[in-house]
């Protein structure tokens, strides 16, 4: 068609959302285009820049919160925005992936925000917690999928970062269930698309669906959560978000504002897909034209085949296929502190488990759960306690829950089970340590 335009999605990861988007951009007859590492670049030459593919708009799809160095991330997407029309801007994005400037950037509007506290001092920050009473919720600014998020007592002590990210207090917005939840609200270009709400899985309070969370569809959204989604989505400046709310005894409160947030959890509940939303603002934002009847056609559907444009799957990144030792230096940090280790590999283990003194000098915790550990002396297992940790191995961090024990008696005071070495390859010939010692 004379009249069809080229979109562009922004995604350096083999991501189901992206093929989604550029699905529907081709099933609205126009053309979509993913733009990756094996074929992005742009050319300054004589003072005019050349972007190859060359797309009429682009859709900025980059995941910032997984990764070490989210500044780089950002100044592609900005380079990128200075050449052609990108829907999610940096500047916006950068607002809200980072969860305490999501909330100063909201707090002359309508919505309403948990008090919180962010302090770069220890003792400052500590002071202020009693004002949030016996409990108070503790987060890095910067995390994702529940990640690097607490709960934790009056009387624990933290600090301001939590490995080399900032952290904050914020308050505990009671529920009125005894099954935590909270509304996951998705907002396309000013409207609701899709809404869902989201529970806690047994022996937690986050609701995350990464995190094992259970989620159903919401057919009659309160009015006024609505317009809290709306407004916040509007105040930080994004064109499509996943919109966090919680309901307390004064209402709804906002938790955050999701730039890259997920489809699959809320087409599951709902039905309902989000792309060919994001496909037609991002056609129209080029002057493109789109019939409505078929958008809601094809939001019937979650179309994450690959996209027809596409001729082969993008190519792993290198940190896909990363290399460990069999043990290995290794970060860990909890509420009140970070350490370096050396870390053993466990593929049998399917859980990381933390030595006692470490998890407290860290402040690892709460506990949150018991695991039942098997062991080769006892046939029916032992329970030991659960803990969050944040866990730095070669480059990327990863929270998980890690069984506690006492490994005074070993060698090494952490264990990386699968929930960890699933993301790596070990090579069992290498070791940090330089120790051949076979322990365990």
């Amino acid at each position: 068609m004379d009249d069809s335009v080229s979109v562009g999605v922004l995604s350096l990861h083999n991501s189901k959302e992206t093929k989604a988007i550029l699905n529907a951009v081709e099933a609205l007859g126009h053309t979509g285009v993913w733009l990756r590492e094996d074929n992005l670049c742009v050319d300054i030459e004589d003072g005019t820049a050349t972007l190859d593919p060359n797309v009429d708009v682009i859709a900025n799809r980059l995941l910032l919160s997984n990764t070490e160095q989210p500044a780089e991330l950002l100044g592609l997407a900005l380079s990128l925005s200075n050449l052609r029309p990108m829907l999610n801007r940096p500047r916006n994005v950068l607002t809200a992936f980072h969860k305490f400037a999501t909330a100063t950037s909201l707090v002359d509007s309508a919505v309403r925000l948990p008090d919180a506290t962010l302090a770069l001092d220890p003792d400052r920050l500590n002071g202020e917690k009693p004002k949030y009473g016996d409990e108070v919720v503790y987060k890095t600014a910067i995390g994702t999928h529940g990640g690097g998020t607490w709960k934790i007592s009056a009387d624990e002590q933290v600090n301001p970062r939590v490995g080399d990210r900032y952290a904050f207090l914020q308050e505990l917005v009671e529920r009125d269930s005894d099954q935590p939840r909270d509304l996951r609200v998705y907002v396309v270009d000013g409207e609701v698309v899709g809404t869902m709400r989201r529970y806690a899985p047994e022996n937690d309070w986050r609701t995350n669906v990464a995190l094992g969370g259970s989620v159903e569809g919401v057919d009659d959204l309160p009015t006024a959560a609505r317009e809290m989604a709306l407004v916040a989505a509007d105040k930080v400046g994004l064109d499509y978000a996943g919109v966090d709310l919680v309901e307390g005894e004064e209402g709804w409160h906002l938790l955050e504002v999701n730039p890259t947030a997920g489809f699959k959890g809320l087409f599951e509940a709902t039905g309902v897909s989000p792309a060919p939303a994001i496909a037609k603002l991002a056609i129209e934002t080029a002057g493109g034209e789109v019939d409505d009847d078929q958008v809601t056609e094809l939001a019937a559907v979650l179309d994450d085949s690959q996209p027809s444009t596409v001729a082969t799957e993008p190519e792993r990144q290198v940190k896909d296929v990363t290399t460990i030792g069999y043990t290995e230096d290794v970060l860990v940090s909890g509420t009140s502190g970070t350490e370096r280790v050396v870390a053993k590999s466990d593929t049998g283990a399917s859980r990381t488990s933390i030595d006692t003194r470490l998890a407290a000098e860290i402040g690892a915790g709460p506990i949150k759960s018991m695991t039942k550990i098997r062991s080769g002396s006892v046939k029916s297992g032992k329970s030991r306690p659960v803990v969050d940790i944040v866990v730095g191995v070669g480059g990327d961090r990863h929270t998980v829950a890690a069984s506690l024990e006492d490994r005074g008696h070993m060698d090494y005071p952490l264990l990386l089970g699968r929930d960890i070495l699933q993301h790596y390859q070990i090579d069992v010939q290498r070791r940090s340590d330089g120790d051949d010692s076979n322990e365990e």
